[in-house]
């Protein structure tokens, strides 16, 4: 934290120094031709949506780190990924704050929602913006703490809730559960919707040959044991993993069997008749 004895001068310091290196930061952004929602706060209301939300309960005042708040419920316009000031419109507000934090008075605690690990400002952007600028690692916060159906590891830009939101759907269809679930991941999102066609009409295949209704949970764990543990294990007894993951593997795979031999069978033969025609 730079300081000149003029703690007025300072906080007006602090704004200037900040704005400069968010225009800087959009300017190189820009040139490396990043996709747009690199700089952009996470909104609250798109992540919940994306993951489904269950519940929330609040845990009263704790201390968290200015590290893992990425988003905002309101306020996504006026501050970057990183809370500088995208704009001058706050900086009165804000070198207001930055010189009460100098002069080291009280600060009152900002308040947010948390998801998985990750938190969300409700109230009190300009706080986190001056801290971060200040260079602190902790602020004070009153906590919500949201849960949703699915875990929000792996979230850092915008773009990446559209793969949340497609694999909710997936589990909504295809209910897994412990293991199974953590298993089933892809890269594209669009999979999840394809997995899931693909599972239903396993499942409507195995309602007809036993004569009897199964329900969603039902068909999800039988396919999950009886169809893709086999397939995966012969693939990677097979060598026929490669690159992808395990279910676009599987994925891969499948399609090529019905292709090719027009069945739902599976045997040495089938994983034979793909891999010759995968290297033509």
């Amino acid at each position: 934290m730079r300081d000149t004895g003029f703690p007025v001068a300072d906080a007006e310091n602090d704004f200037l120094r900040v704005r400069r290196r968010q225009v800087l930061s959009r300017l190189a952004a820009w040139l490396r031709r990043e996709p747009d929602d690199v700089n952009i706060m996470l909104p609250f209301h798109e992540v919940v949506e994306a993951l489904g939300m269950q519940s929330e309960r609040r845990l009263g005042l704790q201390t968290i780190r200015l590290d893992t708040i990425v988003g905002s419920v309101d306020r996504t316009r006026d501050f970057d990924r990183r809370f500088r000031p995208t704009s001058g419109r706050v900086r009165e507000r804000w070198q207001r704050l930055a010189l009460a934090q100098r002069r080291g008075e009280s600060i009152p605690p900002i308040e947010v929602y948390r998801v998985g690990e990750l938190h969300f400002i409700i109230d009190g952007h300009h706080r986190v913006s001056v801290a971060h600028a200040l260079g602190l690692s902790v602020i004070d916060a009153y906590v919500t703490e949201v849960v949703t159906r699915i875990n929000a590891a792996g979230i850092r830009f915008r773009g990446d809730l559209i793969v949340k939101d497609y694999r909710r759907l997936f589990l909504e269809r295809v209910p897994l559960t412990g293991e199974a679930r953590a298993a089933i991941v892809v890269s594209d999102p669009w999979d999840y919707a394809q997995l899931g066609e693909n599972v239903e009409a396993w499942g409507f295949r195995l309602m007809q040959d036993e004569g009897e209704f199964l329900d969603r949970a039902t068909v999800a764990r039988r396919w999950y044991a009886e169809e893709y543990t086999p397939v995966v294990t012969m693939l990677k007894q097979a060598d026929m993993i490669g690159s992808r993951t395990e279910t676009e593997a599987y994925m891969w795979v499948a399609a090529e069997r019905y292709r090719l031999i027009r069945t739902h069978r599976w045997d040495p033969d089938v994983l034979t008749a793909v891999r010759e025609n995968s290297r033509r």
